[in-house]
């Protein structure tokens, strides 16, 4: 019988919670591991999370507003 691999208690991302001046809400947002861990990491983790809604909007063609709270999971 083959053994089951263990997952690792540290995973390559962290999540987190966001919630918009509109009142809508992104919950589980990735971003990486390493960029939690910088100096500044506030300001990167806003930045990374900003990318990804300018990505997101391109492909949807609904712009989100602006980030109110960034929330760790």
């Amino acid at each position: 019988m083959a053994k089951k691999s263990k997952k690792t208690a540290e995973s390559e991302f962290v999540l987190f919670n966001v919630l918009y001046e509109d009142g809508s809400r992104s919950s589980n947002r990735r971003i990486p591991r390493e960029m939690v861990a910088s100096l500044d990491a506030d300001r990167d983790i806003r930045a990374a999370i900003e990318a990804q809604d300018r990505e997101i909007a391109e492909k949807s063609g609904r712009p989100r507003g602006p980030v109110k709270k960034i929330e760790r999971v």
